[in-house]
């Protein structure tokens, strides 16, 4: 075979002068020394802390190719680049390529195709990048467009400038090849029908749909509450729809339905609250629960959101694998997936994160700052983006290489009379994410200010290991009498990615759920294990356990409660 190309290039240079029209790019290796390989690259709009929910890999069904189909793409691209340099850097002499010199071994062959076939184009910077290896059904590319070439210079009555030498060789060049233009051609068809098909149906040249789906069974096992727990199978679903419109920016349009309930525990307590229970309902109907816009500025990225925003949305809660934007692949609890502090308002509002490093590593900080209100859509008393509850964030982030992150923020928030001060924006008066019922009705009732410190840090020793933990102080002032109150929290957790499989993750968190200081019960303590098992790259089923000492800070001896979960999550 190399012997048959080697007299085609000698006796017919029309075969390698419209090989290269057609496929001056699709090659299949690079010679040793070529400073032509280039990688795209995107510069990431954010700081290197941003964490959001649209980046979810287990969310991403990735496509997988056969080679095959790699080389279609690659000849269909090639081929339309090819016809696109015929307009834009057709050449009347070989003198007109950079990288071609008279001393080059095939400088005479290159300026037969030009001077006697007018067949040869290069690339708009007037180079040829002629030292590349072809596939053969690169090659074939070129030889069927090689025989178009010659039926157009007979069918023009031009049949002598191909002479009947060059004639023979193409025929049998055709023949050795005819196998390949077979199988090339039925393959191109099949692709170009696929595409017209898929362009005739497609939903959105610009959204694409990233969808959730949650099971969970249930139960407390402890003998608090008077036994009245049952067994239970709920679910959520989420379907969002991102869209982009300059390949660097995200509007997120996000329905979601569940039927998730708390389990009864004492005292009313939000203590053991799953990620599951962060849902707009809880009889499955369906309501637009995050309606938020990403997009970068240079190295900083700009939060904003019309409704359902939190502040984990732009602000990063160094949580690794704890961590999953309330969704189904992190830990059970909404305490264990993130600080309290992140849990202080929401809704409507702004959030910027402005990144100070180059993104390279070492020492790389950034600063976030952001502002959401409860009531921003409520004209009423007392409300609106700016007189009803809100929440300011500051946050310092701090990178030192690969391995350490550190965090430092502050909240200041405004809550009306009667609102749970860990509300995510939803300015309830009967139900908080996470903590005691002690520490979310605080203000006596009446209206309250809260100022609120926290600090966060993770570590990861090795790939296999990641150690992370948060400490929150909350600084609350009534404008009541002995309205005042302080509330603390504070957890430390240890996963073990890649545990057993790729993919898994082994996660154990310890700490204290949001309680008042100075209270006369005890502590409450909470601890949780669980395993997620990657079934797949679009499922996984996670079983865990989250232990609760004392839940409800109530006084005296209090029954422990023992909660047990199994959950399937769906991604697609």
């Amino acid at each position: 075979m190399s012997h048959l190309l080697w007299k085609t290039l000698v006796l017919t240079p029309v075969v390698l002068g419209v090989t290269v029209l057609l496929s001056t790019r699709a090659m299949a290796a690079k010679v040793a020394g070529s400073s032509e390989d280039t990688k795209a690259s995107i510069a990431s709009a954010a700081s290197v802390f941003i964490q959001t929910e649209q980046p979810k890999v287990n969310q991403q069904l990735v496509a997988q190719k056969t080679d095959d189909n790699n080389i279609l793409e690659k000849v269909k691209r090639y081929t339309s680049e090819g016809k696109n340099q015929n307009s834009l850097s057709q050449v009347t002499s070989v003198s007109q390529f950079s990288d071609v010199q008279p001393t080059d071994w095939a400088f005479q062959a290159l300026q037969s195709l030009v001077e006697r076939y007018g067949c040869i184009a290069g690339y708009p910077d007037s180079t040829y990048r002629g030292n590349r290896a072809l596939t053969r059904y690169e090659f074939a590319a070129g030889l069927n467009a090689c025989l178009n070439r010659v039926n157009e210079l007979i069918a023009t009555s031009t049949a002598g400038l191909v002479s009947k030498q060059d004639l023979t060789t193409l025929q049998r060049l055709q023949e050795e090849f005819s196998a390949e233009l077979g199988t090339l051609r039925g393959r191109v068809d099949a692709v170009e029908a696929r595409t017209a098909e898929l362009e005739a149906n497609q939903f959105s040249t610009t959204t694409k749909l990233v969808g959730e789906a949650i099971f969970t069974v249930s139960d407390n096992f402890g003998n608090n509450n008077n036994n009245n727990n049952n067994t239970v199978f709920q679910d959520r679903v989420r379907l969002d729809l991102q869209t982009s419109f300059t390949g660097k920016d995200t509007l997120h349009t996000r329905l979601a339905a569940g039927n998730a309930n708390l389990l009864g525990l004492p005292n009313g307590t939000f203590e053991g609250t799953q990620t599951i229970s962060v849902s707009p309902t809880t009889n499955n109907g369906v309501a637009i629960d995050w309606l938020a816009y990403y997009f970068p500025i240079g190295n900083s990225q700009v939060y904003i959101a019309a409704s359902g925003g939190i502040q984990s949305d732009y602000v990063p809660t160094v949580n690794p694998y704890f961590e999953d934007y309330d969704g189904g692949n992190g830990a059970l609890s909404t305490f264990a997936s993130e600080s309290p502090i992140y849990r202080i308002g929401g809704g409507a509002g702004i959030g910027v994160n402005l990144a100070f490093g180059s993104g390279g590593g070492g020492f790389e900080p950034s600063l976030t700052l952001g502002y959401l209100a409860s009531q921003a859509n409520n004209p009423g008393l007392n409300t609106g983006l700016l007189e009803g509850n809100y929440a300011a964030l500051g946050q310092l982030n701090l990178k030192i290489g690969d391995r350490i992150t550190l965090a430092a923020t502050y909240v200041h928030g405004y809550h009306n009379g009667g609102t749970v001060l860990f509300d995510a924006g939803s300015a309830s008066t009967t139900t908080g994410i996470v903590g005691t019922a002690q520490a979310n009705f605080v203000g006596g009732g009446n209206p309250y200010s809260s100022n609120s410190y926290g600090l966060e840090a993770a570590f990861k020793p090795s790939d296999k290991l990641s150690i992370s933990g948060f400490a929150l102080y909350s600084d609350i002032t009534g404008v009541g009498a002995n309205d005042d109150s302080q509330v603390w929290s504070y957890g430390l957790g240890v996963a073990l990615p890649d545990f057993g499989k790729k993919g898994n993750v082994l996660g154990l968190f310890a700490g204290i759920e949001p309680y008042v200081g100075g209270n006369t019960g005890d502590e409450p303590y909470h601890f949780e294990g669980f395993y997620k098992f990657r079934v797949s790259d679009n499922i996984s089923i996670t079983p865990g356990v989250i232990w609760l000492t004392n839940p409800g800070q109530l006084p005296g001896n209090n029954d422990d409660a023992i909660i047990g979960t199994l959950r399937t999550t769906f991604t697609f």
